[in-house]
């Protein structure tokens, strides 16, 4: 199959760590190298470099180069504008030269963390063997639910389905799936978990590029011809961004996969963690005998269940509890880990106010 990796969010939610010139794939939260270099040797054995393409900003284009050696330069595309991911990912398909466009193409974010990774790719290839057959435009990746969470979107099943780690060898994996449902509030997020038919949406999508077009065109006509006008040979760099900027910025998610009668899901038990904030952070780390999880020159006296993490200098916590303590060269963030989540409230509030040094 062909992989290809988002890269070009900011991780707000991972501020004070997480800037604009490097934000979280290019961090390395949990040791071994970044998330994104992770992403690209997780799909490896899949796609292989020559067949690994990676859509970042204009901005990240030279930083994401550096953390992917491996890969051509021709294959790490810099949108010239952030726009979400369905102008991203049609862009990015368009791109392609026309033999790959009509291959599988599995499309996942940058900075998630997978801890079985055999796993992780037996669940990617169900899924393309389900877009092979034709038995759906679309498949994605589901997560058994491990807590009611209400930051995710929900993939419901039509029958409760079982993680292909439980039962691999076994024909098929795949089931249909009967409407996504995003961020729920905390009592239907509850039912959901309890539910055995809904899933977290991993936001991870296998389809074949002349597929997924085409379905740009019946259900996202405008941002289908914007796309078309971007691929004209003749365009100047100034015309390229004008026309980027003007594409509707939607998700993939909202604009087309909510859209779609023919969609399947693959349920991966993988130990999965989309790392989206400090608090997600610390369900990846190990932790200490008083549920304390730590990175860098930290200490911790009388306080339990915390992240603790020092990127600079040292943290010290006394007779707390629930915390995420972090510490940078110029900011300290301390938040609850139930409210980790609000982070980018503060880098809202850091741009209303012009602290362009620290963002």
């Amino acid at each position: 199959m062909i992989g290809l990796i988002l890269a070009g969010g900011i991780g707000s939610r991972f501020w004070p760590l997480s800037r604009r010139r490097r934000p979280k794939q290019l961090l390395d939260l949990l040791g071994g190298g970044s998330l994104v270099a992770a992403t690209a040797r997780r799909i490896e054995p899949l796609c292989g470099a020559e067949r690994t393409w990676v859509c970042t900003t204009e901005a990240l284009a030279a930083a994401v180069a550096a953390e992917l050696p491996g890969l051509d330069a021709s294959r790490i595309l810099g949108e010239p504008s952030g726009r979400n991911t369905a102008p991203a990912i049609g862009w990015a398909v368009r791109t392609m030269p026309e033999a790959a466009r009509r291959e599988v193409i599995a499309v996942m974010p940058s900075d998630h963390w997978v801890a079985d990774e055999d796993a992780f790719r037996e669940a990617l290839s169900r899924g393309a063997a389900a877009v092979e057959r034709g038995d759906h435009d679309v498949v994605t990746v589901g997560i058994a639910p491990a807590w009611p969470e209400t930051g995710y979107g929900y993939l419901e099943l039509e029958a409760p389905a079982e993680p292909l780690s439980v039962a691999r060898g076994a024909p098929g994996g795949v089931e249909p799936v009967l409407r996504f449902t995003e961020k729920p509030d905390a009592e239907t997020a509850a039912r959901f978990k309890a539910s055995g038919r809904h899933f977290w949406n991993a936001g991870i999508f296998l389809f074949r590029g002349t597929v997924l077009l085409d379905l740009y065109r019946e259900h996202l006509p405008e941002l289908a011809a914007g796309i078309e006008r971007l691929a004209a040979d003749d365009l100047g760099a100034d015309r390229r961004r004008e026309i980027y900027a003007g594409l509707e910025s939607v998700s993939i998610d909202y604009g087309l996969m909510e859209r779609l009668d023919s969609i399947g899901c693959v349920v991966a038990d993988c130990g999965w963690n989309d790392i989206g904030s400090w608090g997600l952070l610390a369900e990846a780390l190990p932790a200490d005998g008083d549920g304390n999880r730590t990175v860098g020159d930290t200490f911790a006296v009388d306080a339990r269940d915390n992240l603790l993490f020092a990127d600079e200098g040292a943290v010290a916590v006394i007779g707390v509890e629930g915390l995420a303590v972090v510490r940078t060269g110029d900011s300290v963030l301390v938040v609850p880990r139930e409210r980790a989540q609000d982070v980018r409230e503060v880098v809202e509030r850091l741009v209303a106010r012009g602290r362009l040094d620290l963002l």
